[in-house]
Order: structure tokens, then C-alpha cells, then sequence
């Protein structure tokens, strides 16, 4: 009698890729992309109203920064001469001016990340893997501006009920991946050592997302 091979788990390791990386390209596309539409000559900011009165595209610059004076500060925006504003703190402006501090969390956060998605248990879980390339990506879009730009382009706007600091497509994967993770830990019982994992995770992400 024939034993039927056991059939390999299926990883889902190219899904943590492809979500890394595209939410990377999609994020550091937007910045560009929105910058350098919005450029304006006249004036130091440019604007999209998506609804009115509450939710709007800002693309905001420095005007003490002169890219020929300055050559930390080259010509940062296609298109344009002006340095884009960037938040060079945390998450509702503390901590400014600690862009390397931020920097370095960034570092220290995508390298768990990278690690722990190594992990045979977590390339087999889809949501988990899902989680993890939204952070990774959110995690690298930021870290990227912090090292070419000292600081990080936000251009969401959200002012409705509340006005929240303005943000970027790599805040919002942070978020969503956080969550996610949270969901992880205390929600969908993964097995005990993926347990004790995601809610390390869970803390990292935040940590990733609040440092923004």
C-alpha cells in the first residue's frame, strides 16, 4: 500500500515581498509625484481639496532652505527648487529635530521585521505576512525621506471632527499593518510561539508608527 507524501506548507513569503515593495514604489511615487504637482512658484504651498471642508492634499515647502546656498539641501523636488517641508520629529511634532534618532528606530524596526518574516512559521500564515510587508513598507518609505530629505514628506490632510497631523501613504500601512498585528496577538489565536512573536511585533510597529 502506497503512503501518500505529505504535501509541503504552502509560504507565503512572495506576498510579504510583493507588499513591501510595492507599498514602497506606491508611497515614494505619491511624495514625488504630489510635490512636483504642487509646486507653485508664488506661494509655498500647494493644495488639492478632496472634500471640502475636511480632507485635503497639502504639498507644503521651506522657504528658508535655498537649494544653489545650501548644499546639504539640493534640489529635492522634480520639477521644482524649493526643499519640500519635512517632520523631522515624531508623531504631533515632538521630538523635533531628533531626525536621527527616528532614523535609527526606523533602522532597527524594518531589521526585526525582516527577521521575523524569515521565520517558517510566519511565512506560513498569510494575514501574518500580509502585516508584515505593510510595515516593512511603511517602515522604508519614512526611512527613506529621513535619509535623503532629514525628515519625512506628509501631504494627507484630515481635519473634520479632528485635525489630525497631516500624513503619507507609508503612515497609513504602518497603521494598518499595527492593527493588524494587534489582531494577531489577542485576536485570531495563532499558536503559542507565533503568539509571543506577534505581540513583540505588535510593539515594534507601534513603536514604528508613534515615532512618525
Amino acid at each position: 500500500m502506497m503512503t501518500a507524501m505529505p504535501t509541503a506548507a504552502r509560504s507565503y513569503r512572495w506576498l510579504f515581498v510583493a507588499l513591501a515593495f510595492g507599498g514602497l514604489l506606491a508611497d515614494q511615487v505619491t511624495k514625488y509625484a504630489l510635490f512636483a504637482g504642487l509646486y507653485n512658484e508664488s506661494r509655498n504651498e500647494g493644495k488639492i481639496e478632496v472634500i471640502p471642508d475636511a480632507f485635503h492634499i497639502v504639498a507644503r515647502f521651506d522657504p528658508s532652505v535655498d537649494p544653489y546656498r545650501d548644499r546639504l539641501a539640493p534640489l529635492r523636488t522634480i520639477g521644482g527648487e524649493r526643499q519640500p517641508h519635512v517632520n523631522r520629529g515624531a508623531l504631533f511634532g515632538i521630538g523635533q529635530g531628533n531626525n536621527l534618532f527616528f532614523g535609527l528606530v526606523s533602522v532597527a524596526a524594518a531589521t526585526f521585521i525582516l527577521v521575523w518574516s524569515s521565520r517558517a512559521a510566519a511565512v506560513r500564515d498569510r494575514f501574518l505576512c500580509v502585516a508584515l510587508g505593510l510595515i516593512l513598507a511603511g517602515t522604508l518609505g519614512n526611512l527613506y525621506d529621513r535619509l535623503v530629505f532629514d525628515g519625512v514628506r506628509d501631504f494627507f490632510h484630515w481635519f473634520r471632527w479632528y485635525d489630525w497631523p497631516v500624513f503619507n501613504v507609508a503612515d497609513v500601512c504602518l497603521v494598518i499593518g499595527a492593527g493588524m498585528l494587534l489582531l494577531e496577538a489577542f485576536v485570531r489565536k495563532p499558536v503559542s510561539e507565533v503568539a509571543g512573536e506577534a505581540v513583540a511585533a505588535a510593539r515594534s510597529a507601534v513603536v514604528s508608527a508613534v515615532e512618525r
